[in-house]
């Protein structure tokens, strides 16, 4: 669709102009959960884009912190300019550990949560990342982590985390 033509729209007020290059319809129906409604947008302008670290904690409710920023993760070799309530992370690997969640029926790319603690370890403070741990193996059965599994991102991401996984089980 031409410029022209998405301006047009706008001001005849069919759609609505949401971020830079995402419209809705005005007729569309607003995300009911719309704490996260700035984070979808984030995503979806982000090319390429997983929500990661502190957005993908507060998602699973890992943590206690209320995000700031949205933190997207994208691959190492891309560029991309982010607004201010966005935080760029450059990462390898990113099919590694890569789901998507549904919030109001939007598919959102985000690391599952074996990824995400190993990297809280990484990139965060060790108090952010190890009561992230904590919480992820207090929850129930089917939000509970898999240690093997996250045992294995930590070897292959090269984030040594046994001497904290040993102390909170043991």
């Amino acid at each position: 669709m031409s410029a022209a033509t998405l301006a047009y729209y706008v001001n005849t007020g069919e759609l609505e102009r949401i971020a830079r290059g995402i419209y809705r319809g005005s007729k569309a129906r607003t995300i009911e959960n719309f704490q996260w409604e700035d984070l979808i947008t984030a995503v979806k302008q982000t090319k390429n884009g997983i929500a990661c670290l502190v957005s993908a904690l507060a998602l699973y409710d890992l943590t206690d912190e209320i995000p700031r920023q949205h933190w997207i993760a994208i691959p190492n070799s891309t560029r991309h300019r982010a607004p201010r309530s966005v935080r760029v992370v450059r990462m390898r690997n990113m099919s590694l550990g890569k789901t998507h969640i549904t919030i109001d029926n939007i598919p959102i790319p985000i690391f599952d949560r074996e990824r995400t603690i190993v990297d809280a370890f990484k990139y965060l403070s060790k108090e952010v990342a190890i009561k992230a741990l904590k919480k992820s193996l207090t929850k129930s059965k089917n939000e509970k982590i898999d240690p093997n599994k996250l045992c294995g991102y930590a070897q292959t991401l090269r984030v040594n985390i046994s001497a904290y996984l040993m102390a909170i089980i043991v």
